[in-house]
C-alpha cells in the first residue's frame, strides 16, 4: 500500500459535540510572542535571504519527516513525489536519526497521528504518537529543528490533557528533536510532570477565547 502527503493539505478541523468549531492547540499558542523567530528572520535578512522561503522549506522538511516516520511505523510505502530531492534528502536524514533512537528504545505504537478534542476545555489537537516505551504508556512528539522551545512543551501539556479526557493516561511525555542535517544534533527530553505548562496553555486558551468574543 502506498500513501501520499501533499504540501497543500488542509489542516485538521476540530468540532465539539455541538458541532461548534474548536481551535487547535497550535492556533491557541499562536497568541504567544516568539522573539527568537523575529531575531532569526532579522539574521536572514542581513544575509540577503527571504525568511519566508527559508521557513517554507523548513516546514516542508518537517512535514515530510513526520510523514516518513508515520509510514515507517504503519508499514506503508510513502509517496514523496510532491517534494524536491533536496527536501527529501533532509527528511530522510531525520528518518535515519529516528531509527537510531527506535533501535535503542523499541517503542510499541498504539496511536499514530490521532486527532482528539477536549469537550471540557474546548480545543483540539492531533497526537504524533502514543506508544509503550519500556512498558510505560508514553506520548511521543517528533520535532525537526535546532532547539526545543517552551511553547513546544506547552503544546505537549495540552496533548496530555486530550489523552487524559479520552482515557489514555500516559506515564511520561517525550520530545524527540530530530536534526535535519549533520549540523543539527538529535535531542530527547522526557517529562513526567507538565502541570505548570498546562497552566500556561490553559491561560492562553482563556485569552484566545476572550479575544474571539
Amino acid at each position: 500500500m502506498t500513501t501520499k502527503v501533499s504540501k497543500t493539505r488542509v489542516h485538521t478541523v476540530y468540532n465539539g459535540k455541538d458541532n461548534k468549531r474548536l481551535p487547535s492547540v497550535t492556533t491557541v499558542l499562536g497568541i504567544l510572542s516568539k522573539p527568537a523567530l523575529i531575531h532569526w528572520a532579522w539574521e536572514l535578512g542581513t544575509k540577503g535571504e527571504d525568511y519566508r522561503k527559508v521557513r517554507d522549506r523548513a516546514g516542508d522538511i518537517g512535514t515530510l519527516a513526520h510523514y516518513l516516520i508515520f509510514c515507517h511505523l504503519k508499514g506503508i510505502e510513502p509517496d514523496t513525489s510532491d517534494y524536491s530531492p533536496d527536501v527529501l534528502n533532509k527528511a530522510e536524514t531525520c528518518l535515519l536519526k529516528y531509527w537510531e533512537w527506535e533501535n535503542q528504545n523499541h517503542p510499541e505504537p498504539i496511536l499514530l497521528e490521532q486527532p482528539f478534542v477536549s469537550e471540557d476545555y474546548g480545543f483540539g489537537g492531533t497526537i504524533d504518537c502514543v506508544a509503550k516505551v519500556n512498558g510505560a504508556l508514553t506520548l511521543i512528539d517528533h520535532k525537526t529543528g535546532k532547539a526545543i522551545y517552551p511553547e513546544m512543551v506547552y503544546q505537549l501539556a495540552a496533548y496530555r490533557q486530550l489523552l487524559h479526557e479520552n482515557a489514555y493516561d500516559v506515564a511520561s511525555v517525550r520530545i524527540l528533536r530530530i536534526g535535519r542535517d549533520e549540523t543539527e544534533d538529535f535531542e530527547e527530553r522526557v517529562f513526567t510532570s507538565l502541570d505548570r505548562q498546562w497552566d500556561i496553555f490553559h491561560h492562553c486558551l482563556q485569552i484566545y477565547k476572550l479575544q474571539k468574543e
